[in-house]
């Protein structure tokens, strides 16, 4: 009976041009072409477009300001005003430098007649001085585009430990199909054998209907094996896309990798995994990157509890050249300026939207408090539960072994005719329901492994 003689975990593949499909392999392939993995790298590149917008309220703009009024042959007015204006992340200044050019029979009085031309600066010496809409903007963009990454990161993470769930329940369930294929096979052997031995007298037709009942109840279980493994392999199909974005089913060719499914995980010490998942776990640091964003906005909101106070000044020269006759006497005599004050006198718009900001922040130290001790104690859970199944395969792989042995002892009685089909059947029987046994526990050990570096967020 050298039929029984195998290594549980590494039943052969039934297809001699059978490849095996490794699960480095195949995770690779979700990671690279997975519409989730690709819908997660778009979430960063739209991050790094806001930036870029953000960045171009700091663009240097030109401007145009021309009319002209003629009426009843009279030139009423006429004035050009080009302007070259920088915007400038320094305490909100703004620098301007512009050419006039102004005429006309009706031109107001405060606008200086013939060319000319101005140099000067806008800025805020209370409210936004430290910081105002455009830089919060711009603090807020660059934050979200580091968090959209840490976003990337924890759907591949979540992408992944699906893909890592779904192989290894493939492999479980070729395994299981391969196991009962076998038996099916020893069976088959043996009712022809047994038939045989009727035929010449040496067996009794009970024996057959023994025989065969038992061929019976394996096809049974090969059967519902069998829609257990297509199951499985239509569910790999849901992470197998290829690099034209299309979809397709896996190759009846491909097999698992059921060595790797027989070995055991190298699993961090959980205190440091935790600690590691402070620093790494992508749904913290995403809540860290989030608080950072509120701190901006806090920051912004308190500008709304300062009156508003800004000044604007401009150099002025006839001419289109600003800086002639640069001197004391210019400075003196050929400038503009202008203050602007405003102060609401209850301040209560303000009042409000500094304390949302604040309740704000203080909404998400709770979240992200209670996502660390969630994270921690996921950790813990999986990582127990991966010893506790460690423990259950060594017994149930010695069961198995034991039961293998006695059905090898069963087997050589039962051909010496000092045994009887039943005991052979039954000894047959214990050695299936130990083999499915170990077979689920590998593949729940396999998921509580990944599930400690899954809710670490280290899937990578």
């Amino acid at each position: 009976m050298r039929k029984y003689l195998f290594f549980f975990g590494c039943a052969w593949a039934f297809n001699i041009n059978a490849q095996v499909l490794s699960p480095e392999k195949f995770i690779e392939q979700v990671r690279s072409f997975h519409p989730i993995a690709k819908q997660a790298n778009i979430k960063v590149e739209k991050a790094n477009a806001a930036l870029l917008s953000a960045r171009g309220q700091f663009d240097p703009t030109i401007e145009m300001d021309a009319s002209r009024k003629t009426f009843d042959g009279k030139n009423y007015y006429f004035y050009t005003n080009p302007e070259f204006k920088v915007p400038t992340k320094l305490g909100g200044l703004d620098i301007k430098a512009g050419l006039e050019d102004n005429g006309g029979l009706f031109l107001n009085n405060q606008i200086t007649r013939g060319q000319s031309s101005y140099l000067g600066l806008e800025m805020p010496l209370l409210k936004g001085l430290l910081i105002d809409q455009r830089r919060a903007s711009l603090q807020q963009a660059s934050l979200f585009t580091q968090q959209s990454e840490q976003d990337r990161l924890k759907m591949q993470n979540d992408l992944l430990y699906d893909a890592y769930n779904a192989y290894w329940q493939w492999a479980g369930s070729y395994q299981l199909f391969s196991i009962y294929r076998q038996f099916l096979q020893v069976s088959l052997d043996r009712f022809r054998l047994v038939k045989l031995a009727y035929a010449n007298g040496d067996r009794a037709l009970i024996d057959t209907v023994e025989a065969l009942t038992q061929v019976q109840q394996f096809q049974l279980l090969q059967t519902d094996a069998k829609v257990k493994l297509v199951n499985a392999q239509l569910e790999m199909a849901n992470f197998l896309w290829n690099e034209n974005d299309a979809a397709y089913l896996l190759n009846e060719k491909f097999v698992p990798d059921t060595v790797q499914f027989q070995m055991y995980m190298t699993v961090e010490d959980p205190e440091q995994l935790i600690n590691r998942a402070n620093e790494e776990n992508p749904s913290l640091r995403s809540l860290n990157f989030e608080l950072a964003a509120l701190e901006v906005e806090r920051k912004l909101k308190f500008q709304s509890l300062l009156p508003s106070l800004n000044v604007k000044a401009n150099l002025l020269n006839q001419g289109y050249n600003v800086m002639k006759d640069f001197g004391g006497a210019l400075l003196q005599n050929n400038y503009v300026w202008g203050v602007q004050f405003k102060i609401p006198i209850f301040l209560r718009e303000g009042q409000g939207s500094y304390r949302q900001a604040k309740l704000k922040i203080a909404e998400t130290n709770y979240e992200l408090n209670a996502k660390q001790w969630s994270t921690a104690n996921k950790i813990r859970s999986y990582y127990a539960e991966s010893i506790l199944l460690k423990e259950q395969i060594a017994a149930a792989q010695q069961a198995f072994n034991g039961y293998t042995a006695l059905l090898k002892a069963e087997s050589l009685r039962f051909q010496n005719g000092e045994s009887s089909l039943f005991l052979l059947n039954t000894r047959e029987n214990k050695v299936i329901e130990t083999a499915e046994k170990l077979i689920q526990l590998r593949a729940k050990y396999l998921k509580a492994s990944y599930g400690i570096s899954w809710a670490a967020g280290v899937i990578r």
